[in-house]
């Protein structure tokens, strides 16, 4: 098994945990009995959820309140389980977000802040906790990128390119982790029903229609696919049959065509 054995001092710290994937990934995880470090900005979300988990399971659960678009704040968070006695065992990658809309129109402020949280918190974070997992010869990473990451994607030309770099980083850094312990595993989900849509401007309509229901996958199995892969040491996991065969095609298809469907089909490019 890839996921280290439960330990009162390690905990598993997992980011945008106060809903949808993240939140899922923190049930699976102190399911396991793994301690678990609840990181996000609404801290009375993960408050809500730290009590859940602790009661439901009986792990040591921990709440750190953090912007993960400013370094300082990331940097807390280390000095924040350094303070506790802590030890990073597992480090669940998940915090994101999207602008949409054409690259023209976009607002400068809001597309840095997605490229600090997507692209520069995975590194940052990995770069502080990694190397620790090194030294001690165990520890697993889970970073979360999209189906996004396998085409360029108009209408969200930053987050699908924030997406391949999570991608192309994981898969790299694995490579690096070869025979040391340490598990990178890179998760790509499609289309999953949580707030994510509706932060990044998308009535509850437009994403409903922007793909067909049958390629949507609850937040609950993501997390199940996830931590499963984790399990297994696997490299990349896409969860549902029809994201796997989509993620193919679109990585495999003539750019050209491809592209020109997407910007035609994408609701932020249509009006």
């Amino acid at each position: 098994m890839a996921l280290p054995a439960p330990a009162a001092d390690r905990t598993c710290i997992v980011t945008g945990a106060s809903s949808g994937i993240g939140s899922e990934l923190a049930r699976g995880l102190a399911a396991r009995g793994l301690g678990v470090t609840l990181v996000a900005r609404r801290e009375d979300r993960l408050r809500t959820l730290a009590d859940e988990l602790a009661k439901a399971h009986e792990v040591r659960t921990e709440v750190i309140a953090a912007d993960l678009s400013e370094q300082d704040s990331r940097s807390r968070i280390a000095t924040e389980l350094e303070s506790r006695g802590l030890t990073v065992d597992v480090l669940v990658n998940n915090a994101g977000l999207s602008t949409t809309g054409a690259v023209h129109r976009s607002a400068p402020d809001r597309d840095l802040a997605m490229i600090r949280t997507d692209v520069e918190a995975i590194v940052h974070l990995c770069s502080m906790f990694v190397p620790g997992m090194v030294e001690r010869g165990q520890g697993a990473v889970l970073n979360v990128a999209s189906t996004a990451a396998f085409q360029p994607l108009p209408g969200q030309a930053g987050y699908g390119g924030a997406k391949a770099f999570v991608l192309s980083y994981s898969r790299a850094t694995r490579a690096e982790l070869k025979g040391t312990g340490v598990t990178m595993t890179v998760l790509c989900p499609g289309p999953v029903e949580t707030e994510f849509a509706e932060t990044a401007g998308f009535t509850e309509e437009e994403s409903s229609n922007a793909l067909p229901r049958f390629m949507w996958v609850s937040a609950a199995d993501v997390a199940k696919a996830a931590i499963k892969a984790l399990d297994k040491d696997k490299a990349v996991v896409i969860p549902g049959l029809s994201n796997r065969v989509g993620a193919r095609f679109a990585h495999h298809a003539p750019r050209r065509p491809l592209l020109s469907m997407l910007a035609r089909q994408h609701p932020a490019l249509k009006h």
